[in-house]
């Protein structure tokens, strides 16, 4: 039996989507499957799809991006969008004999007259697609709700890091660090991390009769100058250090690592922490609790304190430090690997496109 042929369809993305569909096809092409991506040249330069597969470069959104989808995506057995904007340029531009796999990586928290129009779009696309695989079961109950006709909770794991090419002391020197604690926080400086109750919490961690850490957020996003103005203003111990490569050496320098965002489903840096051993603090929202375990210290969102006590705890108290050291690894290792979730996927893709 002919392997189907894929076309998978993304829009802008720095992070986890972009990761995953590479994973994806790369896996996919070894297993013979033909597989095209569409997205945005800039996420294929950033990802390198044209590397593992064939690249067609596809705004989305953006006008016209439905017109040139019909071609871009003519000739597929199935398509499968990853993310919103790209779900709805797909279910636009495919023929609606193909099947449709739409997966969510994200909840939508738009707010305002962008609210109704989106939610509308959203329940547009789950009632025409075949399947859809929701990254956190929150997602999946969502779906459900708008009337998906099947809406799975498909875990999807983080590439595993490259092994680290520094040490953890060679790491701290180039950063000017010596025995002073290193919080560290990965994400996009967009309004979903909550990066200003990280700033808080900061300020409320100042007040320890102890050291005050240094806070390293990797990461580049819209609110880069709005975040610099206050780190300046109130001179926080923060520094912003952009987009970085060497995410694996970071956590081996790391003391703790931080995430406070408002809503996640399986968030990388949360993954790489605990596959690194590295403790982390993080807010009980989406998928988060569920993927985590018992292996962090969750708090609830928008609360700075409860991020600082946590921080706090982690860096005070040697026995809670190692606690979750030994504990990350070990529940990182009842997650499902790059192939086996590849294999779930290409087994939905057969379904698809199998009569009954």
């Amino acid at each position: 039996m002919r392997a189907p042929r894929i076309a998978l369809v993304l829009g802008p993305s720095t992070g986890g989507i972009g990761q995953h569909v590479r994973s994806l096809a790369v896996r996919l092409v070894e297993s013979g499957h033909t597989v095209r991506i569409a997205g945005p040249a800039a996420t294929d330069r950033r990802f390198g799809f044209g590397r593992v597969a064939q690249f067609v470069p596809l705004d989305v959104p953006a006008p016209g991006s439905v017109r040139r989808g019909r071609a871009v995506l003519a000739g597929a057995d199935v398509i499968h969008a990853h993310g919103h904007a790209a779900s709805v340029v797909a279910a636009l531009a495919g023929r609606r004999s193909v099947p449709l796999v739409v997966s969510w990586h994200n909840n939508v928290s738009a707010t305002g007259w962008r609210r109704l129009p989106l939610h509308l779009a959203r329940r547009w696309v789950v009632r025409r697609a075949t399947v859809v695989l929701a990254a956190s079961a929150d997602l999946a109950e969502a779906a459900v709700g708008l009337g998906a006709r099947d809406a799975r909770f498909l875990s999807v794991s983080a590439p595993a890091l490259a092994p680290p090419g520094r040490g953890r002391d060679e790491v701290r020197r180039s950063l000017g660090l010596a025995a002073r604690p290193l919080i560290l926080a990965v994400g996009r400086l967009a309004p979903q991390k909550r990066y200003d109750v990280l700033l808080d919490a900061v300020v409320r961690l100042l007040d320890r009769d102890a050291l005050p850490p240094l806070v390293l957020v990797a990461g580049e996003g819209p609110l880069h100058a709005e975040l610099a103005e206050r780190i300046e203003r109130e001179r926080l111990p923060v520094r912003l250090a952009g987009h970085r490569t060497d995410v694996a050496e970071l956590l081996t320098a790391a003391d703790v690592a931080v995430l406070t965002s408002r809503w996640e489903a399986r968030a990388l840096v949360a993954q790489e922490a605990l596959r690194s051993g590295v403790p982390l603090v993080a807010t009980a929202v989406g998928g988060i609790p569920d993927l985590v375990g018992s292996a962090a210290l969750l708090v609830p969102p928008d609360d700075p304190g409860a991020v600082a006590a946590a921080l706090a705890e982690v860096l005070d108290r040697p026995e809670v430090a190692a606690r979750l050291r030994a504990a990350g690894p070990r529940q990182a290792a009842t997650w499902p690997d790059e192939d086996e979730t590849a294999r779930e996927i290409a087994k939905i893709y057969q379904e698809a496109v199998t009569p009954g």
